[in-house]
């Protein structure tokens, strides 16, 4: 059975495991420290890749950014990755293919495949962390835009100006949605700049009014956005992952977007692929891409 060498590469960690056509976990997850510089991060890579692409058929990146829809190369970085990131050769890193895809957009893949959104044809799926990221799948195909880059949660979720995100625009989803979001909130309902999302999460297990109050807000503006998602793309499943997204309820959510949508209904699920599944869906994708080559 075929298999690929993954990595998915974030701002503070680069996790490499090999997967199989089924999207298993075939070897110990090796975990690494990302790098203050792009050329040590492809240092890493080459070091990892010479011990075992003899023995796989093909390498697959999960990557923070935007990937070109050629799966070759970078359209742009994030802010947490080092300078330069971007211009990376991947395909210089192996003798193997080397098969690219946005981590979100893998992730999204792993779960149309094996996971919450596994026997749809429509899905979108939403990680919720320190950003937000996102999948979309239409038509049992990834759908990745002219270039590669959609899927990106930056629409406008008010036009106040009230805060300010961390792609330079004002008050995308993101800034509200995330786990950032989630914070500012809780400094203005509480007016302390101190407080984390840690706190408020212990608040609302402790039955504290006030951080009851803060999450409900932020539960609120991340259902405006799955209700637009729901409009926009008429999805059998909305699909939440990430960090901050296991605290959400789906229920109510799912709840919500019915009586509001102008579609017809969809489910909202928890992600179930796994922590590892910007892996296995790049893997997936990569050994998918071998057969129709």
């Amino acid at each position: 059975m075929k298999k690929a060498l993954v990595f998915d590469i974030g701002g503070t960690k680069i996790y490499s495991t090999t997967v199989d056509k089924n999207g298993k976990i075939l070897s110990e997850i090796e975990k690494f420290s990302t790098p203050k510089n792009a050329d040590e991060i492809k240092d890493l890579l080459k070091n990892v890749i010479s011990k075992y692409e003899n023995s796989v058929d093909a390498i697959a990146i999960a990557t923070a950014g935007a990937v070109n829809n050629e799966n070759t190369g970078l359209l742009g970085s994030t802010g947490n990755m080092p300078a330069g990131y971007e211009k990376t050769d991947f395909q210089l890193l192996s003798k193997k293919k080397v098969y690219i895809e946005n981590d979100a957009n893998a992730a999204a893949w792993a779960e149309h495949k094996i996971g919450a959104s596994k026997g749809t044809k429509y899905s979108v799926m939403l990680t919720f962390g320190t950003g937000v990221g996102g999948g979309i799948i239409l038509d049992n195909k990834l759908y990745k835009g002219k270039s590669g880059a959609a899927g990106e949660m930056h629409f406008k979720l008010r036009n106040d100006k009230k805060r300010k995100c961390t792609c330079g625009a004002w008050d995308c989803y993101e800034i509200y949605a995330s786990g950032t979001g989630l914070k500012l909130t809780a400094e203005e309902i509480t007016g302390n700049k101190d407080i984390t999302t840690y706190d408020v999460i212990n608040g609302l297990k402790n039955s504290d009014s006030k951080m009851a109050e803060v999450f409900n807000r932020w539960q609120e503006d991340i259902l405006d956005g799955l209700i637009g998602l729901g409009n926009i793309f008429d999805p059998e499943v909305i699909v939440l992952s990430g960090s901050m997204g296991e605290f959400l309820d789906e229920k109510y959510l799912e709840d919500e977007v019915n009586k509001e949508i102008v579609t017809t209904p969809l489910k909202v699920k928890k992600a179930s692929a796994g922590n590892y599944s910007g892996m296995i869906g790049a893997g997936l994708l990569a050994l998918e891409s071998l057969n129709n080559g």
